[in-house]
């Protein structure tokens, strides 16, 4: 994991579109089945949109039917973090960024196998960069 990355809430909303912002800096989730990455099926790696770290890659993405990119597992264990969310009269596990703790979405224990998890994401909070073979 890179360092740290600690801005100010300007130099964020200067940084990231409004849903952009929404989502990564005030916890926002977008509509099931709205975000870009929800349905791409293209080889490649996820990043935070707000400081560009390395989060997911496709081989792990699956269609949970959620509505949402959901993933079976990060990159590596020390790129997320999670925390109790009690929100919305629910208890979940949010993930975050570890780098600039940006909300990225949500983990749960219903996910396939190998891990058993569903890391549902917002489409917002992610970039995708494509295999260089375009595959």
């Amino acid at each position: 994991m890179a360092d740290k990355l600690d801005l100010s809430d300007t130099e964020w909303r200067q940084r990231l579109s409004a849903e952009q912002y929404y989502i990564l800096r005030e916890a926002g989730t977008e509509r099931a089945f709205t975000g870009i990455y929800e349905k791409n099926k293209a080889s490649g790696e996820y990043h935070c949109a707000g400081c560009g770290q390395l989060l997911f890659r496709s081989d792990s993405k699956y269609d949970s039917g959620s509505g949402w990119p959901s993933f079976y597992q990060p990159v590596a264990d020390d790129v997320v973090e999670e925390r109790r969310d009690a929100s919305h009269g629910m208890v979940r596990t949010e993930v975050r960024c570890a780098r600039c703790e940006g909300h990225l979405g949500h983990v749960f224990p219903d996910g396939p196998e190998p891990t058993g998890l569903r890391y549902c994401l917002n489409s917002g909070a992610l970039s995708f960069a494509p295999d260089e073979a375009g595959e």
